[in-house]
């Protein structure tokens, strides 16, 4: 019996299996509303077969954006666009739906990355000032951010209850909450970017403090039998940054708070980093977070065989794994793992009879 595909219970939320499909910037959205693009992009992901998909970075406010062009979930608009994707995809597959909360803090107002990807400055077109814990900007040729203030913070933490209400209505099964790769929820926790000398500062208790607010409030306005995660980033990889293990005391910190889970990454707070990059390189990191804050983790980087995806749970390193290029690239990944480790997947009936011969009992035929 594959564990891989074993059903995995994150939270209360029952899962087929345990591959998550992660979050992916799409840079295809006007005015944060879902697209056209989005309904073919996610609604061809939600036929893979996975447990779960994440829906991309969504922004929880116009400045929380990290491009102009990227999803948001801020406003009525953002709202119904987003409805019609979801609906749409309900109607066709079981799979289990969530979005991913961001706010891009001072890695805001750039351009996509096939544009590129640098800063557009704040007084050009497109652009906009962007926020973060300190006037500290990402890179020396950026803009500096403006710190955020005692109005700021609180604009920010009811701009997440907010996006999270919105999430509810829709019906979504869960909310990640985005506090890596260097947007602003990671940017308090590091001290590369954080140089506060007030309550939101300073010590380890000090840059926790207001990523730990965000995770309460958005736990509270989120239903309470749905679960809601964070994904972090387990390390800087730059010295004198975030470290591996201020990523435990900080998923101890979300335990206690309710957390269902942590989605465990790396990097993204500076272009100083140097990134030890291998096959499967951060799943290390969450099978330490899991065995030191006892939380489920899901594992993500690199992650491009099924063998691999099964080691990684079968061992214990984390209780999921997800993936990102590999499932663009191969949207039916979880039915060729499953073909490889001897296990079935969900999959329309409209496709029951495309796999080969040896592959022939590959679906199953006993769920929607």
């Amino acid at each position: 019996m594959s564990r891989l595909f074993e059903p995995w219970r994150l939270g209360e939320l029952d899962l087929a299996n345990r591959i998550v499909i992660a979050p992916m910037c799409q840079y295809s959205a006007t005015d944060g509303e879902a697209s056209d693009w989005h309904l073919i992009h996610l609604g061809h992901l939600a036929l893979s077969g996975a447990g779960l998909l994440i829906l991309e970075a969504t922004a929880v406010s116009p400045e929380g954006r990290i491009s102009p062009q990227d999803l948001g979930l801020y406003s009525d608009a953002d709202e119904a666009a987003l409805a019609r994707v979801c609906t749409t995809i309900r109607a066709h597959s079981p799979i289990a739906l969530a979005v991913q909360l961001a706010h891009a803090g001072r890695k805001a107002s750039t351009r996509a990355p096939w544009e590129g990807g640098a800063q557009i400055a704040p007084d050009a077109p497109g652009g906009w000032r962007t926020l973060a814990p300190s006037p500290v900007p990402h890179t020396p040729g950026d803009a500096p951010p403006h710190a955020l203030d005692r109005a700021g913070l609180d604009k920010v933490r009811a701009d997440f209850v907010a996006a999270t209400r919105r999430a509810a209505r829709l019906g979504l099964d869960g909310v990640e909450i985005h506090a890596a790769h260097g947007y602003l929820l990671h940017q308090f926790l590091s001290p590369i970017a954080n140089k506060r000398d007030d309550a939101y500062g300073g010590s380890l208790e000090g840059r926790m403090r207001f990523p730990l607010e965000i995770f309460d409030a958005v736990r509270a306005a989120f239903p309470a039998q749905k679960p809601v995660w964070v994904r972090v980033s387990a390390m800087d990889w730059v010295p004198d940054g975030w470290t591996l293990e201020e990523t435990v005391a900080f998923a101890k910190a979300l335990k206690a708070r309710g957390c269902a889970a942590i989605h465990v990454s790396s990097g993204g707070v500076s272009p100083s980093q140097e990134v030890k990059i291998a096959p499967a390189y951060q799943a290390p990191f969450a099978a330490k977070v899991k065995a030191e804050a006892g939380l489920p983790t899901i594992a993500v980087g690199l992650i491009t065989e099924p063998e691999q995806a099964e080691a990684i749970i079968a061992s214990g390193e984390a209780d999921a794994v997800a993936l990102a290029r590999a499932i663009l690239y191969d949207p039916r990944w979880p039915w060729h793992a499953a073909a490889k480790l001897g296990a079935k997947v969900r999959a329309p009936k409209q496709y029951w009879r495309s796999p080969p011969r040896e592959a022939a009992h590959l679906f199953r035929t006993d769920a929607p």
